[in-house]
């Protein structure tokens, strides 16, 4: 009987095909768990199993239970805590449900770093139906105001005075979540590191650059780069540093994404997930080792899942990168020009536009999409930041503004 593995994903997801085409190159089967409607039997037609990422969680993944698989796998946060409670009760390997747990919280993960003797700014937690002003009293200044739950930025706002600190928090308490932590700013350069944990032991993958200068009032994450162009000593600090994350939140087995920040002091946590680089990012990922043909790291995370020895995978020697177009302003995307030009760019290896027309489009803080991806492979990681920037600028993107509503009274 072929091996059967159990992915867990939002029904949006961009690396669902990424993991699926994966699978069929290796013979694989997979089951996709998605969160989608559980009172329809098969809506899609697609064999997938129906589960809540939400505090329904625990009750709809009992229909799992006898069910035969020999490995899960997981994309987004929400899919990684279902995917530690499945593996759990599968009596499968994965990183356990507290761990999941913790990376999908922001307050309690800083604990722990703490606890472990990490570096770690101040901080606090708030509920987004308290006191503004009493908080903005209390808070240092500068600090970043962010979500406990949320990722890729979103909703995370710097302030510099009690002045700032008021209105990012109102500006965040229309995100919907119900509370955030407030921390001090931690100035220096930002990269993020990706790799697997076997048995609680950490594998890097590899360390990816972001040059742009993220210093506020948002994070808008755009560039990544690899390999790194950080000293050997740097490089060295931060693979330590996610290491002793890894340690310190229980991690045991499947990929971890980290963010992280350098500065004179040394590396800062910034988070870590129980899951690999989101969206189609992973795509600027190739790996050697005794694999032909240059391993996808969803290829790497399946044959990992399984069981398989993939501890001399190896980045390939090309230097690689991503940029996830950012959202210039909210409106509706209409359509885009010089996407033949931005593919022509020396270094170019795709254009990819995932933007739909007539999507409405909020930017950060509030949104969670990008207009689509650029990738880029050359001899250094100079050479692909350099056509990353310049691919970008040949885009034109059109986005009709929305005029609000016109209500009696409104003012």
């Amino acid at each position: 009987m072929g091996k059967r593995l159990l992915l867990f994903a939002a029904t949006t997801g961009y690396q669902i095909r990424e993991f699926a085409g994966a699978a069929r190159r290796l013979g694989i089967e997979v089951a996709l768990a998605t969160d989608r409607c559980v009172q329809m039997d098969d809506p899609w037609g697609d064999g997938a199993l129906a589960v809540k990422f939400d505090h329904r969680m625990a009750e709809s993944l009992e229909r799992l239970r006898g069910l035969r698989f020999d490995g899960v796998a997981a994309v987004g946060d929400g899919p990684a805590e279902a995917a530690a409670v499945a593996a759990e009760m599968l009596g499968v390997p994965f990183h356990p449900p507290a761990t999941a747990r913790a990376c999908r919280d922001k307050f309690l993960a800083r604990q722990l770093y703490e606890a472990a003797g990490m570096r770690t700014p101040w901080f606090f937690r708030a509920p987004l139906d308290g006191d503004a002003a009493a908080l903005a009293v209390r808070a240092q200044y500068p600090c970043v105001l962010k979500p406990l739950g949320l990722s890729a930025s979103r909703g995370v706002i710097r302030a510099n005075d009690r002045e700032e600190f008021e209105a990012a928090f109102r500006r965040i308490g229309k995100i919907g979540e119900r509370h955030l932590q407030v921390e001090g700013y931690i100035p220096g350069r930002e990269v993020a590191v990706e790799g697997l944990v076997t048995d609680g032991r950490f594998q890097a993958l590899a360390i990816f650059d972001k040059p742009d200068p993220l210093e506020g009032p948002f994070f808008e994450e755009a560039i990544y780069v690899t390999p790194s162009r950080e000293p050997v000593e740097v490089q060295s600090d931060l693979l330590d540093t996610t290491e002793r994350a890894v340690r310190a939140l229980g991690f045991r087995h499947g990929p971890v994404h980290a963010e992280l920040r350098h500065n004179s002091e040394g590396a800062w946590m910034l988070e870590v997930h129980a899951r690999p680089i989101g969206g189609l990012c992973a795509r600027a990922l190739r790996f050697d080792g005794r694999f032909e043909g240059g391993l996808p790291l969803e290829e790497l995370i399946l044959r990992h899942a399984l069981g398989e020895d993939v501890s001399q995978a190896r980045l390939a020697e090309r230097a690689s990168g991503v940029m996830m177009i950012p959202i210039p302003k909210g409106g509706i995307y209409q359509g885009v020009e010089g996407v033949d030009r931005a593919r022509a760019i020396a270094g170019i290896e795709d254009v990819i536009v995932t933007a739909t027309e007539g999507q409405r489009l909020v930017p950060l803080p509030e949104g969670a999409t990008y207009l689509g991806f650029l990738f880029a492979r050359a001899e250094s990681a100079a050479e692909v930041e350099a056509a990353l920037r310049q691919s970008h600028a040949e885009l034109r993107f059109h986005i009709a503004t929305v005029l609000e509503t016109f209500r009696p009274g409104a003012t």
